[in-house]
């Protein structure tokens, strides 16, 4: 039995100022109830409300979680959507951002079936417990630092220099796995479908 991650670590609502427009006029856009929405994302109807009026703001999980049921990208929720096809995106000219206590940097556009993101994983995180589980692949690649990545039952520690690349309806937790937190390339796949809801909670979350 699934439960909703309201107890999910929200940002302060004033990170992020022009997510909760966008999240109502994408629900909107795509025909779903507030009830709806919020069960794919494994949410309860009052907390994506909250998120909608920008009395809370989602953490990084959460808006891949919200980005891959509306079909669209991070980026593109905060309101930094590249050119349209644009083939090059430049490190040095990526601007950080920061939800969850987590720094990602864009690194692909939209419009694509997937995205690409730069992401720094803290020490300290209180998303390291959070196991997601939704239609797609990822693929990983560690840059600094080391990651604790679980992949079902199985613990895997990965170095700098290593990748990972597996089906994300496998339930999986991404974690930093030293005191200096990891850097990473991360890519995943954006496919909407009813399987997106599935998230765990509660004791799947424990054990890491």
């Amino acid at each position: 039995m699934t439960e909703p991650l309201d107890h999910e670590a929200d940002s302060p609502a004033e990170e992020l100022p022009v997510v909760a427009p966008r999240l109502r006029d994408l629900r909107r856009r795509a025909g779903l109830t507030l009830e709806t929405a919020a069960r794919r994302v494994g949410l309860s109807p009052a907390h994506l409300s909250r998120l909608e009026t920008g009395r809370r703001q989602p953490s990084l999980p959460m808006l891949l979680s919200l980005a891959r049921t509306y079909a669209t990208t991070v980026s593109d929720l905060l309101g930094e959507t590249a050119p349209e096809r644009e083939p090059v995106f430049r490190g040095a000219e990526a601007e950080p951002s920061e939800a969850g206590g987590w720094t990602y940097w864009p690194m692909g556009g939209a419009g694509r079936a997937m995205q690409a993101l730069r992401v720094f994983v803290p020490a300290h995180d209180g998303q390291a417990g959070l196991v997601r589980v939704h239609p797609g692949e990822e693929w990983l690649y560690v840059l600094k630092g080391r990651l604790r990545l679980t992949l079902g039952e199985t613990v895997q520690l990965l170095d700098p220099g290593d990748a990972a690349h597996f089906d994300s309806l496998t339930p999986h937790r991404i974690a930093a796995a030293d005191g200096s937190g990891a850097e990473l390339l991360f890519v995943h796949t954006l496919m909407q479908s009813a399987t997106a809801e599935l998230c765990l909670g509660g004791s799947a979350r424990r054990g890491l």
